[in-house]
């Protein structure tokens, strides 16, 4: 246990020990362990996008096996997957890499209308039998549906932090109003970040945002207070603010695919100069060669702990 780990799990007064073991655990695993940063390999895309979308440029990731092999010997924080990808792999690999169970998904197969919403598909007992430290749980703040995804987070989280796992939420503008050059906008993303802080996570996932600005009554207000939004490190300072001033952990996602290296890279720089906790990097790092996996997580993790 680092004095880093110890002072961010003070920011979890109202926690019980379990949930801030499991979380000292994750924060205590891999290449980052006790730097206070997060790397987390996510594997939920093939639920959300489709397999051959997901998987098709690197076919050795169809199976689940491949990605606890390249979370462990990467060196990850944490592997987070949906229920049946974590049950093909989780007995083999058992205390390899911390486990997240995510709880609910939106399948490639529908549309993606103006009222989006995720099914539940994950239980907490689930995740207690599969080993892992946390659960995690979309939402998508703007959709008509929010409210509903809302509710769930609300019951799941209150059964997980009772029963010692904390929670991580994928928090995604999507639906309603919101155009889709409007879901990474900076206000946009930082009330995302704001409103899982507020539904009681402990950790949010959120993607990095543009210069953008979506409201106008939030740009006036930007522009009134000064608030820096230039580079890519200012806007992620300020998401990370709108997250009760860096109280709750937030990581960005990878985004897009990128061919290059150096273009995933510069964002996990921009994460990691705005003082944000880490990045949770999935088909930027996995549709790659094992091996070029292996050394782009390899870099990530360099990125983030100098």
């Amino acid at each position: 246990m680092t004095e880093r780990v110890r002072r961010i799990l003070e920011l979890y007064g109202a926690d019980n020990p379990g949930t801030l073991t499991n979380l000292a655990r994750v924060l205590g695993a891999g290449r980052l362990a006790g730097t206070g940063r997060l790397l987390i390999l996510p594997v939920d895309q093939g639920f959300e996008h489709g397999a051959a979308r997901s998987f098709a440029p690197n076919p050795p990731a169809y199976d689940p096996a491949y990605h606890f092999r390249l979370a462990a010997e990467a060196g990850c924080s944490a592997l987070a997957a949906p229920l049946g990808f974590l049950e093909a792999g989780a007995r083999a690999h058992a205390g390899d890499v911390p486990l997240i169970l995510k709880l609910n998904g939106h399948d490639a197969l529908g549309a993606d209308d103006v009222a989006p919403v995720q099914a539940i598909y994950g239980t907490v007992d689930d995740a207690l039998r599969l080993g892992c430290a946390a659960v995690g749980y979309t939402i998508y703040p703007g959709s008509p549906r929010a409210p509903e995804m809302y509710e769930g987070l609300r019951e799941l989280a209150r059964e997980a932090k009772a029963r010692g796992l904390f929670v991580v939420v994928w928090s995604y503008p999507r639906g309603g109003a919101l155009a889709k050059d409007e879901e990474t906008a900076l206000d946009v993303v930082a009330n995302a970040a704001h409103v899982a802080a507020e539904l009681g996570a402990h950790v949010i996932k959120v993607k990095l945002p543009t210069a953008r600005i979506a409201s106008a009554e939030a740009k006036r207000s930007y522009e009134a207070n000064r608030v820096a939004v230039a580079t890519a490190a200012e806007r992620v300072r300020h998401v990370v603010q709108a997250a009760f001033a860096g109280r709750r952990l937030v990581l960005f996602s990878g985004g897009a695919t990128k061919a290059r290296d150096e273009d995933v890279l510069a964002d996990v720089a921009a994460v990691r100069d705005g003082g944000a906790a880490g990045s949770i990097i999935g088909r930027n790092t996995f549709q790659r060669p094992e091996a070029d996996a292996r050394r782009l997580l390899s870099a990530i993790a360099d990125v983030l702990s100098a």
